[in-house]
């Protein structure tokens, strides 16, 4: 038994491979229906190793831990009855469901040079919010471009790889190249939330405004809630109706699908996505309610309750700023954990000042913030966030020359209009 990609499957059930194959398709898709699908090839066969692991990886990403525990103590368990190179992906994929990046990294890194075609394990590395992403690494957007490059030659014109392909050469600035894998990639897999997403993402790079919202917004139709994307695809359409001066459909979508309670996707999407419409609106001279930053700031408190995770942080930080929530703002000032805490706590700094209208502070702190912002995870335009707010305080400073210079030169797309919107 093997998986599409050629990988060896320990089971003796054709349908259990065949629910496999589908889920496993499914996960890399970020389609809503991927446990359906793991669960029907356990149930067809209960050893079969592979699925576990692959359930306890899609139980982690719905951040739904003790679950995830309990399927990848049953992979383990499992592990001594399959091929060598079943035993190794699990170890490996056991490092990160363990709460040990670096060193999963470091497994997955081996691991795929001797099975480079083993995309379950390939995954984690691939993307933003992947071990990558989330180094806090300075120039991991190359080390991103320099994975993925590596690995094409095994993958040719798979759908899925090409889609994080993609992603890859558009956040180092190749759009060009960008545009032909991700079109390749929605040619292969149209359905993939995965694609569609990164789409989105070069229609942003490209300053196609009125083209990524009629795009995204069209291909959300059919994507239901409990898909893993929907909050953060959400977001892109928020961004571009804000952008487009309709503050109605904006708060709509908000309400609909970002707030904490009725948004569907990880919390950490949850988190960063409504805190950082809701600073972009502000910027845009949006009002919007205190109440509105204060249940950002609960939801925060709640969900990660101990700085570490650098992204959810400086998005925490930010909502904690806003809210009023000194005590949790000086905590991720002072208590910052993590690869990139010194960024956390420099970003921290620069929030609370912003919310007390401290704009010759602020414009300090961040003048540092944006010589290595990337360290904090995140794609491009989501730490869009950083230099518009820095451009904010120098508009508030009456330096206006200075922020269209700014975004000229760091970010000309975003640049089109963005600072005469600005507040």
């Amino acid at each position: 038994m093997k998986d599409r990609y050629g990988n060896p499957l320990t089971t003796t059930s054709a349908t259990a491979r065949d629910e496999y194959v589908e889920g496993l398709d499914r996960f890399l898709a970020a389609s809503p229906d991927v446990l359906d699908h793991i669960d029907a090839a356990i149930a067809a066969d209960d050893r079969f190793a592979m699925a576990h692991l692959l359930r306890a990886r899609q139980l982690q990403m719905l951040g739904r831990m003790t679950d995830m525990q309990a399927a990848l103590a049953r992979a383990m368990a499992l592990a001594p009855e399959t091929s060598a190179q079943e035993q190794a992906g699990i170890a490996a994929l056991a490092l990160l469901l363990s709460g040990k990046p670096a060193e999963a990294r470091a497994a997955i890194y081996a691991h795929v040079r001797d099975y480079p075609r083993d995309a379950l394990i390939t995954q984690p590395c691939m993307g933003v919010f992947g071990l990558i992403g989330f180094s806090g690494e300075a120039g991991r957007e190359a080390e991103q471009l320099a994975y993925t490059t590596a690995l094409a030659p095994h993958y040719g014109d798979d759908w899925w790889f090409l889609s994080g392909h993609a992603f890859a050469q558009m956040e180092v600035g190749q759009l060009g190249p960008a545009e032909r894998s991700i079109e390749a990639a929605l040619a292969g897999n149209p359905q993939s939330a995965n694609s569609a997403h990164y789409r989105s993402h070069l229609y942003y790079e490209a300053g196609e405004a009125e083209a990524g919202l009629a795009y995204i917004d069209d291909w959300m139709q059919g994507y239901a809630k409990a898909g893993l994307l929907h909050c953060h695809i959400s977001w892109h359409i928020a961004l571009w109706e804000l952008a487009a001066g309709n503050e109605a459909r904006m708060w709509k979508v908000i309400d609909a699908d970002i707030t904490p309670g009725r948004a569907g996707g990880p919390a950490i999407n949850v988190l960063t996505d409504m805190a950082a419409i809701l600073y972009r609106a502000e910027l845009a001279g949006v009002e919007v309610p205190t109440e509105r930053w204060r249940i950002v700031s609960e939801y925060a408190a709640t969900c990660f309750p101990n700085p570490g995770m650098t992204f959810a942080d400086v998005h925490a930080a930010l909502a904690h700023a806003m809210a009023g929530k000194g005590e949790a703002l000086t905590r991720l000032m002072t208590d910052a954990k993590g690869p990139a805490a010194d960024a956390v706590s420099r970003l921290a700094r620069s929030f609370g000042a912003l919310a007390k209208g401290a704009w010759a502070e602020a414009t300090a702190h961040l003048t540092t913030a944006l010589t290595d912002h990337e360290r904090i995870g995140g794609s491009r335009a989501q730490r869009d966030l950083i230099e518009l707010a820095m451009c904010g305080a120098l508009l508030k400073q009456g330096r206006g020359e200075e922020a269209t210079r700014l975004l000229t030169i760091r970010r000309p797309m975003v640049a089109q209009g963005a600072v005469a919107g600005l507040a």
